[in-house]
């Protein structure tokens, strides 16, 4: 009995803390059925009391709001795939370095966090000119081929390296090469972590605001984050049509989320439970 009091007081507990979490989400969901031209209520309201659904068709006639949407999912569906290879193959290799040098090469990638991202945007765009790369989705594309992040890379040499060291000696020994090591034996016993790389990276692409607005010129190309700006200065005073086009942008990543998150909680509670 006290086990099954202890699970359930777990679960309840858990239910709390993620409605406590959702309740913002289910406020701009119920914010953007608010008719045009009203404010945000003061409080908390958990259902309008006469639901205005055109919000949502209205911002695609508004501003081109498919064609943004087009663009944002080009991006990830290139550069989530491009962050994983990369990182996972840096992520690999700085794993297998022994001694000194995987040591120096980790402080330089802790440093690299901690610098802040303002201090490349100007040799980022000096680099996409002298590739001819500006003014293309290309432009917001290229970092995946420097994994993106250096956290991402951390997280695959944490993980990597908590493969025993015999697994890789024994494919090596079968006369595995470093592209069979990696696709075959590291991926496959780090699929938290890839789980937890690819929502990360895409929630980083799929809400980046900045870059389309420093390396894009043509709104043509223009991605998710600026058709909410857009729809800002169509009508400053429309906040049901801005929370309508947040509540879509932020629905693929909640989904991305969902259909993940077991890959790497489970993985975080056999840890907690070693």
């Amino acid at each position: 009995m006290s086990e099954r009091l202890a699970r359930f007081l777990r679960h309840a507990l858990a239910v709390l803390l993620s409605a406590l979490f959702l309740l913002p989400l289910w406020w701009v969901i119920v914010a953007s059925l608010r008719e045009p031209g009203l404010p945000p209520p003061n409080t908390v309201q958990w259902w309008p009391a006469a639901p205005f659904w055109d919000n949502y068709p209205a911002i695609f006639r508004v501003v081109s709001f498919a064609r943004y949407a087009l663009n944002s999912a080009i991006v990830v569906a290139v550069a989530v795939p491009l962050t994983l290879i990369t990182a996972s193959l840096a992520g690999l290799g700085l794993a297998q370095l022994e001694g000194a040098w995987r040591r120096r090469v980790l402080m330089i990638t802790i440093g690299l966090l901690i610098v802040p991202s303002a201090s490349g945007w100007m040799f980022r765009f000096q680099l996409l000119r002298w590739l001819h790369l500006l003014d293309s989705l290309w432009a917001l594309i290229v970092p995946a081929l420097g994994a993106s992040s250096p956290l991402f890379v951390l997280l695959f040499t944490w993980a990597f390296r908590h493969t025993p060291a015999e697994v890789y000696e024994a494919a090596r020994l079968d006369g595995a090469d470093g592209p069979t090591l990696w696709w075959h034996i590291a991926l496959p016993l780090a699929r938290p972590t890839v789980a937890a790389v690819t929502v990360l990276s895409f929630a980083l692409y799929w809400s980046d605001f900045v870059s389309p607005v420093l390396y894009i010129f043509d709104p043509e190309w223009y991605t998710l984050p600026v058709a909410l700006q857009l729809l800002r200065q169509v009508d400053a005073t429309n906040w049901p049509w801005f929370l309508a086009g947040a509540v879509l942008q932020i629905a693929p990543v909640v989904i991305i989320f969902a259909l993940l998150q077991r890959s790497f909680l489970r993985s975080a509670l056999l840890d907690v439970e070693r």
